[in-house]
């Protein structure tokens, strides 16, 4: 490509750009774009749905990771063209809002742009495909919130299914019911009402992954652990109805800010001087234990004097806790987080019914169990080697997000590519009503949303045109939730199968591929500036 654009004006050549910039427009930008986008979709599509298949990812450094969670693949995939980048940050927005359906936001923005580039070839302008398919769209909302059904928190056996439902593409294998389970009980313990609505926040279920064991061994502890073990081996290593001090402040002696020289002319000022520091620790530890607190947890050091005079009064202690985990603690048990120890009072002490140390695995970890706020819970993840508790972390963070938006919406539809075919059915309808060639991007939107079950019969072995004519009969017929078992290869009502997501999750995911879809389709030019010599030379080292 010419290093800019020159204009003859007067016979004066007019260079706009710097030498060495690269530009692509009309017709070979928009090409340039889609292309781009349907690469990136067509690698997810094999990993979509019960059926689909694991992608092995290695970075520059050699790390290994296997999975088929769409945000991640995404994530480590070191994209170049700028169009795919766009379905990076559109893949995290989804996992951010819904925690689950990125494959489907990607795999539907794909489709959309492949169905646009037959419109593009017909001549059809890129502005009137985008007023399409924003029209249908917003109709598909419109149909998926009436066709949505309500779902209440106390409804477990529901509740379980969406999670299993959102579990079934991931490889926790035959852990899925356990897992299930444990994410049902997690979200419903931290689930808060306000206003008469359901609120759930994440961050109050800490997720703590250890190698060893296998993935049954996965367990709810309702309260905190710590990864981390008591400080002295005289301490109480197990403290029923705890006292606990949670402290932002040191048990040492803390070096000066100025640099100071001591001089020292004999031995007993040696002496003294230590004396003096023992002193002062024991001090300290006598304003904790004078409070009644039983178990100390902080986020400094614990010198080894004071970790003796602790020991001594039975005291528990636990140092250098990450700042993250002491304001969970602090949360979960009531406490105060003291940063002064002279100001320290009973009043600033939390609660919990049991504080143990327990081995797990090779290691030693801090549970704090029974706490006075029982909002805060935490998942030990177990599972044979570290990849593969890697891998039950993203599928147990997708069964949470799930479970989470059904508690909040309330709403919930069928799977199994129910949703997409009955909103096809309506769409086609809808068409109809429309005058002009604004009617062929809804015909084209609704192929992009059949090709969503087609994906998942074609993982699953199946005859995707059989399958699509046998689902579009079904939903003629009035099943409204029949979808594809894709263990069977049968049509059959999803919602009785156990298949349901919630309502977010589809929403969500129509809307960031429609998004993009239709930015990427407003493009008509691509100005690249070259890389500087300091670019280009410290990718050449990496």
């Amino acid at each position: 490509m010419a290093a800019g654009i020159p204009m003859e004006t007067m016979g004066v050549p007019v260079i706009i750009l710097k030498e060495g910039t690269q530009r692509s427009y009309g017709r070979e930008a928009v090409r340039s774009n889609i292309m781009a986008v349907r690469a990136i979709s067509e690698i997810l599509k094999t990993t979509y749905g019960p059926k689909g298949m694991d992608k092995m990812l290695v970075d520059s450094l050699g790390d290994i990771t296997i999975t088929n969670d769409g945000a991640t693949i995404l994530d480590k995939i070191d994209l170049q063209h700028p169009a795919a980048k766009m379905l990076v940050q559109i893949s995290k927005g989804q996992d951010e809002e819904a925690g689950d359906g990125t494959k489907t936001s990607v795999i539907f923005a794909g489709e959309l742009l492949k169905e646009a580039e037959k419109l593009l070839a017909q001549n059809i302008h890129p502005t009137i495909i985008v007023e399409g398919y924003k029209a249908a769209l917003h109709e598909s909302l419109r149909l998926l919130d009436e066709m949505a059904e309500p779902i209440d928190i106390n409804d477990k056996e529901t509740l379980k299914k969406i999670a299993l439902t959102s579990l079934s593409s991931k490889a926790v294998g035959e852990a899925r019911e356990h897992f299930a389970e444990l994410a049902v009980e997690a979200v419903k313990a931290v689930a808060e009402q306000r206003d008469g609505k359901w609120y759930v926040d994440l961050n109050n279920i800490q997720i703590i992954k250890k190698h060893g064991g296998s993935l049954t061994d996965t367990t709810l502890v309702k309260g905190v652990v710590i990864d981390k073990e008591v400080v002295h081996p005289d301490m109480p290593k197990l403290v029923r109805n705890a006292k606990i001090a949670v402290l932002d402040a040191p048990l040492e002696i803390e070096k000066p800010e100025i640099d100071l020289e001591v001089s020292i002319t004999s031995p007993d000022l040696v002496k003294k001087l230590l004396e003096k520091q023992e002193k002062i620790l024991q001090e300290k530890v006598e304003k904790i234990a004078a409070t009644g607190a039983n178990v100390v947890i902080t986020q400094k050091g614990i010198d080894e004097v004071a970790q003796h005079f602790l020991a001594k009064k039975g005291i528990m202690a636990v140092r250098r806790v990450k700042r993250s985990d002491i304001e969970k603690i602090a949360k979960a048990t009531g406490a105060k987080i003291v940063t002064n120890i002279d100001d320290i009072s009973p009043d600033d002490l939390g609660y919990a019914e049991l504080v143990e140390e327990r081995r797990v695995g090779e290691d030693k970890m801090i549970f704090i169990e029974g706490a006075k706020n029982p909002k805060s819970v935490t998942i030990l993840i177990r599972a044979g080697f570290e990849r593969l508790v890697e891998e039950a972390d993203r599928a147990l963070h997708d069964a949470l997000s799930a479970v989470a938006d059904a508690v909040m919406d309330g709403k919930i539809v069928a799977g199994g590519g129910a949703v997409e075919a009955e909103l096809s059915k309506h769409l086609r309808e809808y068409a109809k009503t429309v005058e002009g060639k604004k009617s062929l991007a809804i015909e084209a939107f609704i192929r992009a949303l059949e090709a969503l079950p087609q994906t998942l019969a074609y993982n699953a072995g199946l005859d995707t045109i059989e399958i699509l004519m046998k689902l579009r009969s079904a939903h003629e017929k009035g099943e409204k939730w029949a979808g594809i078992d894709v263990a069977t290869g049968e049509i059959v009502n999803m919602k009785e199968k156990g298949v349901i997501e919630p309502v977010r999750v589809k929403a969500n995911a129509f809307k960031a591929g429609t998004e993009v879809a239709t930015m990427i389709l407003r493009i008509d030019d691509v100005i690249a500036a070259r890389r500087t010599k300091e670019e280009e030379s410290g990718k050449g080292k990496k």
